[in-house]
């Protein structure tokens, strides 16, 4: 027999003002309606504005000659290139130091958030001491003071510092030893193999221990790429490699690598601000492990050191990598101070464009967009790693 009630068609949704969804609908209409309104709005007054007074809008200019030197670059650079090129520079700058900048204030914040937390009381106090003095001035007097110390401070060339062979250190800013040679670009080659190689080969490590039981060497085979691999690509590229000593002539070094008073104090100031807040970081996520933990590794007789690297970090990785990410995008975006000590990032090039072209509202563009891309590319690579090692419930 069968079932009318069952049977019967739900009956037809109707379009009412007195259902929430029809109204949640119409409101974000709306919403969306005058949000378009305010930006053509404004978009329209602007250009109207710069039409009457005879600006030129747009971005051609960035094909024309810059006609302005750039004091350091990534990528070569001379003042008959165009501007578009010059931004190009300014962005790389830029990204270089906040790369390398995440990466030491990563490696020193770890440090430092775990002897914060050490035992020896000095060591805990040194570590507090320093977290709460860095975090309580201003970055930007940090850069100066840097600065400062670099460019008043240290000798001149012909007495810079000498701490080992083939480095010196003046108010010229820093020489190290460089090398030279056809095979400088395969053994570079042969770095970068193994730094692609190593997160495959940790995965491949951590599914056959799962399976097997049986644990891989990954550290000493990692060890052992990043000296096989680049030796290899010394071999390929010819075995012919020199190395670039700077030496004194006149007024000051030639040859090696420069590293300039500009660069070494925003490094220096990015690094130290920013390690303090993430030592803060590590060390709350290591305390947000429960205490359970540390006993149950210390009753099967682990050293504290071992129960730290593999029981209580890739615990506390979870807590850590959330607001990790906010300091990285803090020294990112922190970097934009740059110009107030003059070292060349996006925001120098495009102010000395903008000064040039008069092109002010395209150049406020770049930088916006330059900020707003690294910054999501952040984002989206820390997101991805925090849903990797997040905990996925059963």
């Amino acid at each position: 027999m069968v079932n009318k009630a069952s049977a019967t068609p739900a009956p037809k949704r109707s379009m009412s003002w007195n259902d929430p969804g029809v109204r949640s609908v119409v409101y974000q209409i709306l919403v969306l309606g005058l949000v378009g309104f305010g930006v053509w709005y404004l978009v329209s007054n602007t250009l109207h504005n710069l039409s009457v007074r005879n600006i030129s809008t747009g971005f051609g200019f960035l094909h024309r000659e810059a006609g302005f030197a750039i004091g350091e670059s990534v990528v070569e650079y001379s003042p008959a290139d165009t501007y578009g090129r010059a931004i190009w520079v300014g962005i790389l700058n830029t990204l270089r130091v906040s790369i390398i900048g995440i990466i030491l204030a990563t490696l020193f914040g770890t440090l430092l958030g775990m002897a914060r937390l050490s035992k020896n009381w000095l060591l805990s106090r040194v570590a507090g001491a320093y977290i709460e003095l860095m975090r309580n001035i201003p970055l930007l007097l940090q850069l100066f003071f840097w600065y400062a110390i670099i460019t008043e401070v240290m000798p001149g060339p012909r007495e810079a510092l000498n701490p080992a062979p083939g480095v010196f250190l003046s108010n010229r800013g820093l020489k190290l030893p460089s090398l030279q040679g056809d095979a400088v670009d395969w053994i570079l080659g042969g770095f970068g193999l193994a730094l692609i190689a190593i997160p495959f080969l940790a995965r491949w490590a951590r599914k056959r221990q799962e399976s097997t039981g049986h644990i891989f060497p990954l550290g000493r085979v990692c060890l052992a790429l990043f000296i096989i691999l680049p030796v290899a690509g010394w071999l390929a590229g010819g075995a012919t490699l020199a190395v670039d000593m700077p030496v004194f002539k006149g007024f000051n070094f030639s040859g090696g690598i420069s590293i300039s008073p500009e660069f070494a104090a925003l490094l220096a100031g990015l690094v130290i601000y920013t390690t303090a807040f993430v030592a803060e970081v590590v060390r709350s996520g290591i305390q947000a492990v429960n205490q359970g933990q540390w006993e149950a590794a210390g009753s099967l007789g682990l050293p504290r050191g071992r129960v730290l690297r593999l029981v209580i970090l890739p615990q506390a990785l979870r807590v850590i990598v959330p607001p990790m990410t906010s300091q990285y995008l803090n020294l990112t975006k922190n970097s934009s101070l740059a110009v107030a000590i003059g070292y060349p990032d996006i925001v120098s090039v495009v102010n000395t464009t903008l000064n040039q072209t008069g092109q002010a509202i395209e150049g406020i563009l770049i930088i916006m967009a330059a900020y707003l891309t690294v910054s999501l590319s952040i984002s989206i690579f820390m997101n991805w790693y925090n849903k990797r090692i997040a905990l996925v419930e059963r």
